[in-house]
């Protein structure tokens, strides 16, 4: 069973209805998708991966519930498995392998899109799009700014991802440009 980008979005607003959470979705869809096209992967599936890895963050929020729930809501729905894999492994607290590069991108990007989205709220314009990667680096060593987001997550993730840290940020930053609007920034 073949699943579109909009059977995707109508999962994903059957159990998100925080704007924020859908803005999230959204900006790590934009960067998984970049990545695909990087990569020369499956654009769709790897969307996806990225527009429903936390959708059901808002119905149950704690560990390992989240995304453990939503893993089983995937299956049960017929979701390809390399995805439901790639969910699970960007929760270290599951302790799945992120052995697939589908797998090691969500993690990569997930932290870092909701990092980059608190940057660019408290820049004047407002706008992603003037993000730059010396802002963000020197962001990262505010421990108040941001504090919810895990550093470690995001070294540890672009790390595993093989990219260099400017380079990955550069990357996030003109995948989330690409659906500013979308996204408010």
């Amino acid at each position: 069973m073949s699943h579109t980008r909009a059977d995707a979005w109508n999962l994903l607003t059957e159990y998100t209805q925080s704007e924020s959470l859908l803005k999230h979705a959204l900006a790590v869809e934009a960067a998984m998708r970049f990545y695909a096209e990087k990569f020369g992967e499956d654009a769709e599936l790897w969307g996806n991966t990225g527009l429903l890895h936390d959708f059901d963050y808002e119905r149950w929020s704690q560990a390992p519930d989240h995304p453990t729930n939503g893993m089983r809501i995937l299956q049960e729905r017929g979701w390809p498995e390399a995805m439901i894999r790639a969910i699970g492994g960007h929760a270290t607290y599951l302790n799945i392998p992120r052995d697939t590069l589908l797998a090691k991108t969500l993690f990569a990007v997930d932290e870092l899109c909701g990092f980059l989205t608190a940057v660019a709220y408290v820049r004047p314009s407002r706008r992603i799009a003037e993000v730059e990667v010396s802002s963000v680096k020197k962001k990262f060593k505010d421990k108040a700014f941001a504090r919810s987001v895990s550093r470690e997550d995001i070294f540890q993730g672009t790390e595993e991802l093989g990219v260099p840290m400017d380079e990955h940020i550069g990357n996030c930053i003109a995948a989330m440009s690409r659906i500013a609007d979308d996204l408010g920034l």
